[in-house]
């Protein structure tokens, strides 16, 4: 949750550079924000092994999720890296400022430790998702480090899981 500036609206600065504008409100409003982090190869959706993936872009399901949080009243960061290390900072940030996750960590799922723990000590909600049924693919995918940390686990659905996600923390926070 962030709580609003009695001050003048500044841009929030993330450690690992981003920055984004805070909306303004009243002192002492609380304004929600839901993070949603992709790993590896996901700038690729739309290109990538459509038959497996599904044809919706990143960017296409960044606006369907900024839709709903707009009609929620919540903000959306949404982000994309091929490096491990931005995610599990990303993860730390939105610990710090106890907003949930929802994660797309990609191929980091099956072997990053490091998501694992920084999942674990950030303590606060993450969903993992994929677009595509892990378990009816390539053996090494069946296990994932994260889905022990995380909340829950959506997989199978395409670009709907990530809506499937929000939705769930959506209806928590109602």
């Amino acid at each position: 949750m962030i709580r609003a500036p009695a001050g003048p609206v500044r841009p929030l600065r993330f450690e690992s550079g981003c920055v984004t504008q805070q909306a303004r409100l009243a002192p002492g409003t609380v304004m929600d924000a839901v993070h949603v982090l992709n790993g590896p190869n996901l700038n690729l959706l739309g290109t990538r092994e459509p038959e497996t993936y599904g044809t919706a872009t990143l960017a296409d399901i960044e606006q369907r999720l900024s839709a709903l949080c707009k009609r929620s009243g919540k903000t959306l960061h949404f982000r994309q890296s091929n490096s491990e290390g931005d995610l599990v900072t990303w993860v730390q940030e939105a610990g710090r400022l106890g907003e949930p996750v929802i994660l797309n960590a990609g191929a980091y799922s099956h072997t990053s430790i490091a998501l694992h723990d920084a999942i674990k000590a950030a303590k606060t909600e993450v969903i993992e998702v994929h677009l595509s049924n892990i378990h009816a693919r390539e053996e090494f995918r069946h296990k994932s480090l994260i889905s022990p940390v995380a909340r829950g686990v959506i997989f199978g659905f395409g670009a709907l899981s990530y809506i499937l996600a929000l939705e769930a923390i959506l209806n928590e926070a109602a």
